[in-house]
Protein backbone atom coordinates (compact mmCIF):
# COMPACT_ATOMS: atom_id res chain seq x y z
CA UNK A 1 0.00 0.00 0.00
CA UNK A 2 7.80 7.92 -0.63
CA UNK A 3 8.53 9.80 2.69
CA UNK A 4 5.71 9.68 5.21
CA UNK A 5 5.58 13.50 4.84
CA UNK A 6 5.24 13.43 1.28
CA UNK A 7 2.39 11.28 1.80
CA UNK A 8 1.06 13.46 4.52
CA UNK A 9 0.78 16.31 2.55
CA UNK A 10 -0.81 14.35 -0.15
CA UNK A 11 -3.18 13.32 1.96
CA UNK A 12 -4.05 17.13 2.98
CA UNK A 13 -3.77 18.09 -0.93
CA UNK A 14 -6.58 15.44 -1.74
CA UNK A 15 -10.61 16.46 -1.15
CA UNK A 16 -10.86 14.47 2.13
CA UNK A 17 -14.17 14.58 3.45
CA UNK A 18 -15.16 17.30 6.50
CA UNK A 19 -18.04 18.00 8.79
CA UNK A 20 -19.05 14.21 8.53
CA UNK A 21 -21.86 12.85 11.03
CA UNK A 22 -21.25 10.76 14.32
CA UNK A 23 -23.19 7.87 12.46
CA UNK A 24 -23.14 4.42 11.43
CA UNK A 25 -24.18 5.40 8.08
CA UNK A 26 -21.22 7.82 7.45
CA UNK A 27 -18.41 4.88 8.87
CA UNK A 28 -19.99 2.29 6.45
CA UNK A 29 -19.89 4.55 3.61
CA UNK A 30 -16.17 5.24 4.62
CA UNK A 31 -15.69 1.77 4.34
CA UNK A 32 -17.13 1.89 0.47
CA UNK A 33 -14.92 4.74 -0.19
CA UNK A 34 -12.24 2.78 1.34
CA UNK A 35 -12.54 -0.04 -1.34
CA UNK A 36 -13.95 2.50 -3.99
CA UNK A 37 -10.47 3.94 -3.41
CA UNK A 38 -8.16 0.83 -3.46
CA UNK A 39 -9.83 -0.41 -6.91
CA UNK A 40 -8.85 3.08 -8.28
CA UNK A 41 -5.90 2.58 -6.80
CA UNK A 42 -6.37 6.26 -5.31
CA UNK A 43 -3.28 6.47 -2.95
CA UNK A 44 -4.56 9.97 -1.83
CA UNK A 45 -8.09 9.00 -1.64
CA UNK A 46 -6.53 6.09 0.97
CA UNK A 47 -4.45 8.67 2.64
CA UNK A 48 -7.44 10.70 3.59
CA UNK A 49 -9.03 7.76 5.28
CA UNK A 50 -6.43 6.65 7.31
CA UNK A 51 -5.11 8.51 10.39
CA UNK A 52 -1.31 9.30 10.71
CA UNK A 53 -1.00 6.44 13.49
CA UNK A 54 -2.81 3.98 11.22
CA UNK A 55 -1.64 0.18 11.80
CA UNK A 56 -3.10 -2.76 9.81
CA UNK A 57 -2.91 -6.64 10.86
CA UNK A 58 -2.66 -8.17 7.49
CA UNK A 59 -4.23 -11.78 6.06
CA UNK A 60 -0.72 -13.14 7.35
CA UNK A 61 0.05 -11.42 10.41
CA UNK A 62 2.02 -9.33 9.30
CA UNK A 63 1.83 -5.49 10.33
CA UNK A 64 2.03 -2.50 8.48
CA UNK A 65 2.14 1.33 9.20
CA UNK A 66 0.08 3.77 7.57
CA UNK A 67 2.98 4.97 5.33
CA UNK A 68 3.40 0.82 4.24
CA UNK A 69 -0.01 0.53 3.44
CA UNK A 70 -0.13 3.66 1.56
CA UNK A 71 3.03 2.73 -0.33
CA UNK A 72 1.64 -0.76 -1.49
CA UNK A 73 -1.53 0.51 -3.45
CA UNK A 74 0.12 1.22 -6.77
CA UNK A 75 1.42 -2.84 -7.06
CA UNK A 76 -2.01 -4.08 -6.30
CA UNK A 77 -3.17 -6.63 -8.62
CA UNK A 78 -5.92 -5.35 -11.26
CA UNK A 79 -9.49 -6.39 -9.71
CA UNK A 80 -12.18 -5.21 -7.49
CA UNK A 81 -13.20 -5.14 -3.29
CA UNK A 82 -16.72 -5.86 -2.89
CA UNK A 83 -18.14 -5.36 0.54
CA UNK A 84 -20.87 -7.23 1.81
CA UNK A 85 -21.78 -8.22 5.60
CA UNK A 86 -21.12 -4.71 6.38
CA UNK A 87 -22.00 -3.57 9.98
CA UNK A 88 -20.55 -0.46 12.16
CA UNK A 89 -20.91 0.50 16.18
CA UNK A 90 -20.17 3.59 17.54
CA UNK A 91 -19.27 4.66 21.18
CA UNK A 92 -18.25 8.23 21.61
CA UNK A 93 -15.69 9.24 19.19
CA UNK A 94 -14.85 5.77 18.68
CA UNK A 95 -16.28 3.63 16.01
CA UNK A 96 -15.92 0.14 14.39
CA UNK A 97 -16.49 -1.69 11.48
CA UNK A 98 -16.64 -5.48 10.37
CA UNK A 99 -17.62 -6.66 6.90
CA UNK A 100 -16.81 -9.30 4.19
CA UNK A 101 -14.50 -8.37 1.29
CA UNK A 102 -14.53 -10.18 -1.86
CA UNK A 103 -11.50 -10.01 -3.87
CA UNK A 104 -11.99 -10.36 -7.46
CA UNK A 105 -9.46 -10.49 -10.56
CA UNK A 106 -9.79 -8.64 -13.80
CA UNK A 107 -11.98 -11.48 -15.49
CA UNK A 108 -14.09 -11.23 -12.23
CA UNK A 109 -13.02 -14.68 -10.84
CA UNK A 110 -13.19 -14.86 -7.05
CA UNK A 111 -9.43 -14.55 -5.41
CA UNK A 112 -10.06 -14.27 -1.92
CA UNK A 113 -12.70 -13.57 0.71
CA UNK A 114 -11.12 -11.45 3.71
CA UNK A 115 -13.17 -10.72 6.98
CA UNK A 116 -12.18 -6.97 8.20
CA UNK A 117 -12.49 -4.97 11.09
CA UNK A 118 -11.93 -1.79 11.09
CA UNK A 119 -11.46 1.08 14.07
CA UNK A 120 -12.06 4.39 13.57
CA UNK A 121 -11.66 7.41 15.63
CA UNK A 122 -13.85 10.77 15.01
CA UNK A 123 -11.04 13.72 14.84
CA UNK A 124 -11.51 16.82 12.66
CA UNK A 125 -14.91 16.48 12.06
CA UNK A 126 -14.52 13.38 9.78
CA UNK A 127 -14.09 9.73 10.74
CA UNK A 128 -10.23 8.37 10.28
CA UNK A 129 -9.15 4.40 10.60
CA UNK A 130 -6.66 3.89 13.26
CA UNK A 131 -6.17 -0.27 13.20
CA UNK A 132 -7.69 -2.79 10.33
CA UNK A 133 -7.36 -6.38 10.87
CA UNK A 134 -8.29 -8.83 8.01
CA UNK A 135 -8.64 -12.33 8.12
CA UNK A 136 -8.71 -14.84 5.17
CA UNK A 137 -11.96 -17.06 4.95
CA UNK A 138 -11.13 -20.38 3.57
CA UNK A 139 -13.65 -22.90 2.72
CA UNK A 140 -16.34 -23.74 5.88
CA UNK A 141 -15.78 -27.44 6.05
CA UNK A 142 -18.33 -27.94 8.62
Amino acid sequence: MVLFSAMSLSALAADCPKDQAKSEAVLMEQEQRWADALNRKDVNAVGCLLATEFEDADVDGSLHTRKETLDRIPNKKPGTNQLSELRAHIEGNLGFTRGLATLTDASGKVVARVRFTDVFIFRDARWQAMAGHESLMGEAHR
